[in-house]
């Protein structure tokens, strides 16, 4: 691609193909694969990745909220869709679009087969959400006999999935927690298709679930971060490439003398002659204020620029003192060599977190 001439987030569509394929090739043939594209695609772009995602051979879309799905389905997307945490008010919407909800309480499972029973629906697909010790949401082992009547009583819906979502699954030192979460899904899934009378798709391993509990694939996956580029753990840096470049350019230089300051609040004070860049991208972009006061850095000119002071709203000020550059240099914020992983580490936060956060003012260029 052409150098950046402003703030710019570069996506590569090869590159989530490679991530898509590593992430296959460690199924079984039979298995799904269902590739999550909430929070616009861990903050690519929702509708590109699904389009291409789905070129490539995924069998389910899951995304966070109803919104996002509807995007997807107005893009023209025919994907199997499951909506991880909707709502009783986006019911209708729902099924409008043709989404699958996931159903994690017996509020939500009277909700939904209320509405769906008003409108004459049968055999709508639900997914049941099992907590398995994350916490978060889910219904219990215990609520499956409750869960079974009121789903038997019903034509209205037909549950598709069952699953649940591993807690620690990049930390091996965590591996008997892990375990036993496999262990009480196993139960769990043995029980719902015995009550049933049919089997549903089970899944619970999300990207490092893939990549490090083969013996708990079921016969579906999730993978999120793995396609975007990170396996959560350095060995796997050779198999994923990250799909997204954050890039900008140097708006101003200034040659500073000591004891003068640099951004607000005088946060950072000159104590030797600086010479500072300017650049176009701050907090509105993402790149929040936990960057600032050298925790944070950028690359020009393939050297190392810590950032200065506070992160304004639509700037940040670095240091290039030492870098040989001009206004209008191209500047790397992260891409596959210079890691979000790396920015984020070094901030005390996770790859995750700084990757959603760009924000959507930033214009998103692709590599087809």
């Amino acid at each position: 691609m052409p150098k950046a001439t402003e703030t710019v987030l570069e996506i590569n569509l090869k590159y989530l193909e490679q991530n898509y394929k590593y992430l296959k090739s460690k199924l079984q043939p039979k298995t799904m694969f269902l590739a999550v594209v909430k929070a616009f695609a861990y903050g690519s772009d929702q509708v590109q990745i699904a389009k291409k995602i789905t070129e490539l051979g995924a069998d389910y879309l899951a995304v966070a909220y109803t919104s996002e799905g509807v995007a997807i389905r107005k893009a023209g997307i025919q994907t199997p869709i499951l909506v991880l945490h909707p709502q009783e008010v986006n019911f209708e919407e729902i099924v409008a679009y043709n989404l699958e909800p996931s159903i994690y309480s017996d509020r939500v499972l009277n909700q939904f087969i209320a509405y769906a029973s008003s409108i004459n629906k049968q055999n709508y697909p639900i997914h049941l959400k099992f907590n398995t010790g994350l916490n978060r949401l889910g219904f219990l082992e215990v609520d499956i006999d409750q869960i079974i009547k009121k789903i038997t009583e019903t034509e209205a819906i037909k549950v598709a999935s069952a699953f649940s979502h591993m807690a620690a699954s990049e930390d091996l030192t965590e591996k008997e927690f892990t375990d036993q979460q496999i262990q009480c899904f196993k139960t769990i899934s043995n029980t719902l298709d015995g009550l049933l009378g049919y089997s549903p798709i089970k899944h619970m391993c999300n990207t490092s679930g893939i990549l490090n509990y083969p013996d708990a694939h079921f016969n579906m996956v999730r993978s999120g971060i793995g396609l975007y580029g990170f396996g959560n753990d350095v060995k796997y840096d050779v198999y994923l490439k990250p799909i997204a470049s954050l890039k900008t350019v140097i708006s101003q230089l200034h040659y500073l003398e000591p004891n003068q300051s640099v951004g607000y609040n005088m946060a950072y004070k000159v104590t030797n002659k600086m010479i500072t860049a300017t650049l176009p991208v701050g907090h509105a972009d993402g790149i929040g204020r936990i960057y600032g006061n050298q925790k944070g850095f950028v690359f020009i000119n393939g050297k190392k620029a810590p950032i200065l002071g506070n992160t304004c709203m639509d700037m940040i000020m670095v240091n290039v003192t030492n870098i040989d550059c001009k206004e209008g240099d191209e500047v790397i914020v992260f891409n596959e060599t210079y890691t979000a992983d790396a920015l984020a580490t070094a901030a005390g936060t996770i790859s995750y977190e700084l990757v959603t956060g760009i924000s959507q003012r930033v214009k998103r260029v692709f590599n087809f």
